[in-house]
């Protein structure tokens, strides 16, 4: 019988320390992302969620440890090996951080117009096949952010972020705002997307039927560091106090029994 393969990590975390001021939100933090999975990063408040997503994307730079992508040491790598790692990457922000004075269209072109050397005719046919990908109608290319629905920034958001057809996604607590049949449509649009395009995807979120739908496995911050990482069956066995009542509280129970 062969040996199961070992899997590609694709972003890897040793030894993290982030600190603001005084306050030490990470210390000592390992994780391993590996290529192809959704991952689902959770812990209660203050526990650095979002801090880790964007230490890693190079917009908080850690005071201490190691961080990788790609095998490339982002802490420490050349200007020009920044960039062209940051290229296999797309961001999705929580509140979408579109530019509120340019339309649909152009806030998906605005990554390909700095950064590929194409023709505006190519340019204006891919933004609109991202805008087409993340289900939205090419009504919303020439709308700017304000005339969308909180669901449809996302979307367009998501459009921009898959721009230069990324191998990495990161999403900032995506369903965050959206009702439940929104957030239901974005999680099977996540899962749509990664299947097609054999996307990594790292996720902040709160949100436990996107972790219950979507997510392979389940990073769990506490302690100011990764406490535990294990699909949701691994979840449910783990005695700590907050991870306990996370997966096994009323809103849990809700999310199992819908699933």
């Amino acid at each position: 019988m062969s040996e199961e393969k070992p899997r590609e990590v694709v972003i890897e975390c040793r030894g993290v320390v982030n600190r603001f001021g005084p306050q030490v939100i990470h210390e000592g933090l390992d994780l391993d992302v590996y290529r192809g999975e959704v991952l689902g990063i959770v812990g209660g408040s203050g526990t650095g969620k979002s801090v880790l997503l964007r230490s890693i994307v190079g917009l908080n730079r850690p005071a201490a440890g190691s961080i990788r992508v790609f095998g490339v040491d982002v802490l420490n790598a050349s200007e020009a090996e920044r960039e062209a790692v940051s290229r296999r990457w797309g961001v999705l922000f929580q509140q979408g951080a579109l530019f509120s004075a340019l339309t649909v269209q152009q806030n998906v072109e605005a990554p390909m117009r700095e950064l590929l050397h194409i023709s505006p005719h190519l340019r204006e046919a891919l933004a609109q096949l991202k805008i087409s990908m993340v289900g939205l109608a090419m009504t919303a290319c020439g709308k700017h952010p304000s005339e969308l629905s909180g669901g449809m920034q996302k979307r367009a958001g998501l459009a921009r972020a898959l721009a230069l057809d990324p191998e990495i996604v990161f999403l900032d607590e995506p369903t965050a705002g959206l009702d439940p049949i929104g957030a239901a449509a974005f999680d099977d649009l996540i899962l749509q997307l990664k299947e097609t395009l054999g996307l990594t995807v790292f996720m902040v979120t709160h949100d436990l039927d996107s972790l219950h739908a979507i997510c392979d496995r389940i990073a769990v911050l506490a302690e100011k560091k990764v406490l535990v990482t294990g699909t949701m069956a691994d979840m449910l066995k783990v005695d700590h106090p907050w991870v306990h009542e996370y997966f096994h509280g009323p809103r849990a129970r809700a999310a199992l029994s819908a699933g």
